[in-house]
């Protein structure tokens, strides 16, 4: 799932925000050692964090239908998780940096999910919106300067590019056939409530029986 995100964002960046195939996108950490080696205007998209997405989580099972409408299986909704990219410009002169950040910027805001064409595998077969956010506060658990710091690098201009991505759970549970034999319900005038009983719990070959409960009206 992640190395779908991560072709998704690719093309986002490098198609739509930038139409600039000239300049290269990178997903390496970028410390001194990867500052250094590189020779030509690249965007670097560094995954720092993953975390669950903890307000989309839903409860509880869906139900999956047959062509008849009937049960056959219930599953787990799918979960999603956040991905977090540190988004910078890197080019000789900080003035380009600074114009490739603001297409960037134009480019990734516009769209409030990735672009259902640029999703491929997993994502794609589970036909859910990917939403994606950019340039938001972060978490007060975490702040830019640490993620630099623990980089070795200096501060750079940067955006936070965060991606909710949905992951199948695949837990899914086997649903029984419908009972269609066997069982009878009988309303009386005076509203009995039946109680089912299986055939296999008659006796002697007496059919099903209906255990009666008399529900009392107040008048």
């Amino acid at each position: 799932m992640i190395h779908e995100v991560d072709e998704a964002l690719r093309r986002l960046v490098r198609d739509e925000a930038l139409g600039e195939p000239a300049v290269e996108v990178s997903f390496e950490a970028p410390t001194k050692d990867w500052a250094a080696r590189r020779n030509a205007p690249t965007v670097n998209l560094y995954l720092y964090d993953i975390r669950e997405d903890m307000q989309r989580r839903q409860r509880g099972l869906v139900n999956a239908y047959d062509a008849e409408g009937a049960v056959t299986a219930r599953y787990a909704p799918p979960r999603h998780v956040k991905l977090s990219y540190l988004l910078t410009a890197w080019t000789q002169r900080p003035e380009d940096e600074h114009r490739l950040l603001s297409n960037l910027l134009t480019g990734i805001i516009r769209h409030e999910a990735l672009p259902p064409a640029m999703l491929t595998g997993s994502l794609a077969a589970l036909g859910l919106p990917v939403p994606l956010s950019v340039a938001l506060p972060p978490p007060q658990d975490r702040s830019f300067a640490d993620v630099w710091t623990a980089l070795g690098g200096e501060l750079k201009p940067s955006l936070d590019v965060v991606v909710s991505s949905p992951l199948d759970a695949a837990r899914r549970v086997a649903a029984g056939p419908p009972a269609t034999e066997g069982m009878r319900i009988t309303v009386g005038d005076d509203e009995p409530v039946g109680h089912l009983v299986p055939p296999d719990a008659a006796r002697d070959g007496a059919p099903p029986r209906v255990a009666m409960v008399r529900r009392r009206t107040h008048r």
